[in-house]
C-alpha cells in the first residue's frame, strides 16, 4: 500500500501538490468567511493553487531545461515564486480600508492573502510539513491567543476600542464629558471638538473621540449609559 502511494505521488506529483495547497488554503478561507471578511474561501483557494502551480513550473523549468544549440541555460528555480509574493501585494492593498474615524481595517485579511500565496509556494516547492505547521500556527495566533489576551493580558490589551461622538450644549458640559470618561477608566487617544452653529448664531459643541476603555459593557450598554447623562444631548457610539 505504501509503495503504491509513493509511486502514485511520484507520477502525479503536481496533482497532489495542487490539491494539498487548495486544502490548506481552504482552512484559511473558511476562517475568513466565518468572520464575514471581503477575501474568503474562493480567493484563498485561487491564490494558493495558482501560486503552487507557478512555483512548480518555475522549479521544473530550472532543473529540466535541456541545453539548446550547445548552450547550457541556467535559471533561478524560485525567481518566479519571488514575483508571486510581489504580485499578491496588489490584492492586499485592495482590502485595507481607511475609515472616516481614522481607524484602519483589513490588515489581517491582507496578511492572510499574502500567507495563502506563501502556502502555495511552500507546497509547490515540496515543503508539506512546513506549510501544514504554518497554517496551524497562524490559526492559533488569530483564533486562540487574542481571546486569552483580552482576559489575562495587560490592561491596554483588555480594553475596548470605541469611537464616540457626543453633542453638548455648552463648554461646561465639554469638561463634564471629559471628566466623566476619565473617571470611568476611559483613555482618550484622540479628540476633536467643533462648534455647531444653529439659528440666531447659537452654538452647540460636538466632540469626537477615540476611546480605549476597560469595561464589561457592550457598545449598546455604553450608549444607553451615556444617553442618560443630562449634560449630553446626542450620542453616537461605534465599535472599532
Amino acid at each position: 500500500m505504501i509503495d503504491w502511494l509513493q509511486t502514485y505521488l511520484e507520477n502525479n506529483e503536481i496533482i497532489f501538490k495542487l490539491c494539498f495547497a487548495a486544502l490548506l488554503s481552504l482552512i484559511i478561507g473558511i476562517e475568513r468567511e466565518l468572520k464575514k471578511k471581503p477575501i474568503g474561501l474562493k480567493t484563498s483557494i485561487v491564490i494558493a493553487t495558482f501560486s503552487c502551480l507557478l512555483t512548480y513550473i518555475s522549479i521544473e523549468s530550472a532543473y529540466n531545461t535541456n541545453p539548446h544549440n550547445g548552450i547550457n541555460i541556467t535559471m533561478d528555480p524560485l525567481r518566479l515564486a519571488a514575483q508571486i509574493v510581489s504580485g499578491i501585494g496588489f490584492l492586499g492593498v485592495g482590502v485595507i480600508l481607511h475609515k472616516g474615524n481614522d481607524s484602519i481595517t483589513g490588515l489581517t485579511t491582507a496578511a492572510m492573502i499574502w500567507g495563502a500565496g506563501g502556502i502555495g509556494i511552500a507546497v509547490g516547492a515540496g515543503f508539506y510539513k512546513e506549510a501544514s505547521l504554518t497554517v496551524a500556527i497562524v490559526l492559533i495566533g488569530i483564533e486562540a491567543i487574542p481571546p486569552l489576551m483580552t482576559k489575562f493580558g495587560p490592561k491596554r490589551l483588555r480594553s475596548k476600542e470605541l469611537f464616540l461622538k457626543v453633542l453638548v450644549q455648552d463648554t461646561v458640559s465639554i469638561t463634564k464629558v471629559y471628566e466623566y470618561l476619565e473617571k470611568n477608566g476611559a483613555y482618550i487617544e484622540g479628540i476633536l471638538i467643533r462648534d455647531i452653529i444653529l439659528e440666531n448664531d447659537y452654538a452647540k459643541h460636538e466632540m469626537e473621540m477615540r476611546l480605549s476603555i476597560l469595561t464589561n459593557e457592550t457598545p449598546v450598554e455604553f450608549y444607553n449609559t451615556l444617553k442618560q447623562l443630562d449634560f449630553i444631548e446626542r450620542v453616537e457610539v461605534e465599535s472599532i
